[in-house]
């Protein structure tokens, strides 16, 4: 793939030991329908990047009780996180309180090597509660590209999008790869601008709904193309949404029910997973999973560890390294995660949610929050020079 340079501010904006209780079980975790006590309104949802800090904070750890969504069983054999006999210094641990109190963080974890070295939790958030993820759900559908990959569901990267969703035909989708869509390079033009309600982001989940068409292909269809594909990078949800439907379609499930199979047994989650479903039935590749604290932690360790037998040998290696290279050097953007310098890289979501992975110390570091606003260069920022501060006491 070409590489394109974008600008850093762009960035900004945007949004081991194994220890299980029981050998892994072969069938997946079950999978049900989860109704919502109170529907919200098409307005209403598609209005939630503008709530107050209080409806959100609720909200927030409690989207099934508003949203439709599919409803995950925790793992057959949790993973087990065993606290460390070397937690980080104390200084450091400040560090992260001051910036928990500074960015409204409502939960940050920290894993070395596996072990748990750091736990704290606010906003009245607690380690058996679930937080949502936004587009930290992206990561997760990557893994389940990779895993429909590995499965033989999808040939490869280079496949045609139409060749597995036939309805993209004629749009400005036409001719571009899954690959492209993965890194975002689809050239297809688009406004990710949260703040905007009149924004592609802010409108594409209350388009009405077209019998037994996604969501996903009827807001494409409304696109047009601004460069050939796979010369420009553009950060679009619709382009994850859109993914979800690849591996729904190519595997032949919901990304839910994959999810247990690839994702929630084989890491172990200890809770379970909460994946919401857009208003024509199909789970939001771009958005909106809940989870504990400690199994957005547990899905970080599990991709550290390379997700041996479900994605192809070398999969998070390449989906975490720059496909597209930004102006400041060792930032870029891989297949849905973000890549940082010295060979780190994570999953971020808006309003301060995040998994960061640094291979070369065997840390994980999850985060989740209710920040004032959807983005914020200046909490990208000081979280980027905390990991660096955790990063340099672990040897």
């Amino acid at each position: 793939m070409r590489r394109v340079f974008v600008s850093a501010l762009a960035v900004a904006l945007a949004g081991c030991a194994t220890a299980y209780e029981t050998p892994i079980a072969k069938t997946p975790p079950a999978v049900t329908q989860s109704t919502p006590s109170q529907q919200l309104s098409f307005a209403e949802q598609s209005s939630i990047l503008f709530w107050n800090d209080p409806r959100r904070s609720a909200a927030f750890r409690n989207m099934e009780g508003s949203f439709a969504g599919l409803e995950i069983a925790p793992a057959n054999a949790p993973r087990v996180l065993q606290q460390s006999s070397n937690p980080l210094p104390a200084e450091v641990q400040q560090a992260i309180r001051t910036h928990m109190t500074q960015t409204s963080a409502a939960g940050f974890m920290v894993l070395d090597d596996g072990e748990v070295v750091f736990e704290e939790y606010g906003l009245g958030f607690t380690p058996e509660g679930r937080w949502t993820s936004f587009s930290v759900a992206k990561s997760f559908t990557s893994t389940l590209l990779g895993a429909a990959i590995e499965d033989g569901f999808i040939g490869s990267l280079d496949t045609r999008v139409t060749s597995i969703v036939p309805a993209l035909a004629g749009t400005a989708y036409d001719g571009v790869t899954v690959g492209q869509v993965a890194s975002m390079t689809s050239g297809v033009a688009w406004n990710e601008d949260y703040s905007d309600p009149n924004s592609d982001v802010a409108k594409m989940l209350a388009v009405t709904p077209v019998a037994g068409e996604s969501q996903a292909v009827t807001y494409a269809k409304t696109l047009r193309r601004e460069a050939p594909a796979g010369e420009k990078w553009v950060y679009k949800t619709l382009e994850t949404n859109l993914l979800g439907l690849l591996v729904e379609q190519a595997a032949g499930k919901s990304l839910a029910a994959y999810a247990a199979e690839k994702i929630v047994d084989p890491a172990g989650f200890a809770g379970g997973m909460f994946w919401m479903q857009d208003l024509t039935g199909n789970n939001i590749g771009g958005c909106c999973l809940s989870l504990r604290l400690s199994d957005y932690a547990r899905f970080g360790q599990f991709v550290l560890e390379g997700g041996e037998g479900v994605v192809p040998q070398g999969w998070f290696a390449a989906a975490g390294s720059p496909q597209v290279a930004f102006d400041t050097p060792g930032y870029g953007y891989g297949y849905q995660w973000w890549s940082y310098p010295g060979g780190n890289y994570g999953a971020r979501g808006i309003f301060g949610q995040a998994i960061v992975l640094v291979p070369s110390k065997q840390l994980v570091i999850a985060l989740v929050s209710n920040w004032r606003t959807a983005s914020s260069g200046p909490n990208n920022r000081q979280m980027a020079q905390l990991v660096e501060q955790i990063a340099a006491v672990r040897d």
